[in-house]
């Protein structure tokens, strides 16, 4: 199985428009399964349909709680907390679980024992068939809470036995908008990234550190250009930029509201207007043939 990360520097540059399209032309001749590695803002499950058949808790960070009989209101713990997550109640100190970080110096102090670092469960792991046949495996963080790197690493374990309980030949990720520790994770042990970015001075920015990032781990690398004809003038640039870097232009996406309405009806491009299919099939060729 082939495994490809669609990345970018930047939020929305069409990380998930890229991905869905790629997903449905590609799984008109090969097998393929998508996983949403956005974790803070997962939505690729929304635009293909994706009617969840498993969904699973997961523990992957771990907060700082009180053992109230065990407290004797030394507050020690506040004075030495650094991220402000524990506040001087009236007779004991009280714990804000969304600022804790688990991180244990609460603990350490406490001259009682009366703290303890527990593991939570702070996400969700979907998986489900889209409405255009193929598996789709998502992962979400629960309101408030962290550790997205962490949830990233479960999602692809999970995508990867899906892949292969499903036969897949390719697996497509849509990752973390960023560099973060979420994209890091989602990157890993991928044989080639998609690069989405936009001709506007933070678009062209942030694909640089993205680049930094891809080379670092020293996997080959497609840029796709997304809104081209916004500013042609920097596209040439972003154009030379892969140039320099030996990066090879997958295709260029112009800007037009269809892609909006698309998205309002949580439809991929290429399904909402056939007129975009010919974009696609010719990355998916171009990515086919350097797989070869």
């Amino acid at each position: 199985m082939r495994v490809i990360n669609i990345l970018s520097g930047k939020g929305g540059t069409g990380k998930t428009m890229v991905s869905s399209s790629l997903l449905w032309t590609m799984s008109r001749k090969k097998r393929v399964v998508g996983i949403d590695c956005d974790v803070d803002a997962a939505n690729l499950g929304m635009v293909l349909g994706v009617k969840i058949t498993r969904r699973k808790e997961i523990e992957t960070s771990e907060k700082a709680f009180l053992i109230e009989e065990k407290c004797t209101g030394c507050f020690k713990c506040v004075d030495v907390c650094n991220f402000s997550a524990i506040e001087k109640g009236d007779k004991k100190p009280v714990f804000n679980r969304f600022l804790c970080e688990g991180c244990g110096s609460c603990e350490l102090v406490c001259p009682e024992n009366a703290i303890e670092i527990k593991t939570v469960k702070n996400a969700w792991i979907t998986e489900g068939a889209s409405r255009y046949g193929f598996p789709v495996v998502s992962g979400q963080l629960k309101m408030g809470e962290s550790g997205s790197g962490k949830i990233v690493t479960e999602v692809r374990r999970t995508g990867e036995r899906v892949a292969k309980e499903n036969k897949s030949e390719i697996m497509i990720i849509d990752s973390a908008a960023g560099i973060s520790c979420p994209v890091i994770a989602s990157v890993r042990n991928t044989d080639y990234v998609i690069a989405v970015s936009e001709p506007t001075p933070s678009g062209f920015n942030d694909l640089k550190r993205a680049i930094k990032l891809v080379e670092f781990f020293k996997i080959p690398c497609g840029l796709i250009i997304n809104k081209f004809d916004i500013n042609k003038e920097l596209t040439r640039k972003i154009e030379n930029f892969a140039k320099e870097k030996g990066i090879s232009v997958l295709g260029r996406i112009p800007y037009h509201k269809d892609f909006v309405d698309a998205a309002v009806n949580l439809k991929p491009v290429v399904v909402y207007k056939k007129k975009y299919r010919e974009i696609f099939e010719n990355i998916a060729e171009k990515i086919y043939s350097w797989f070869e």
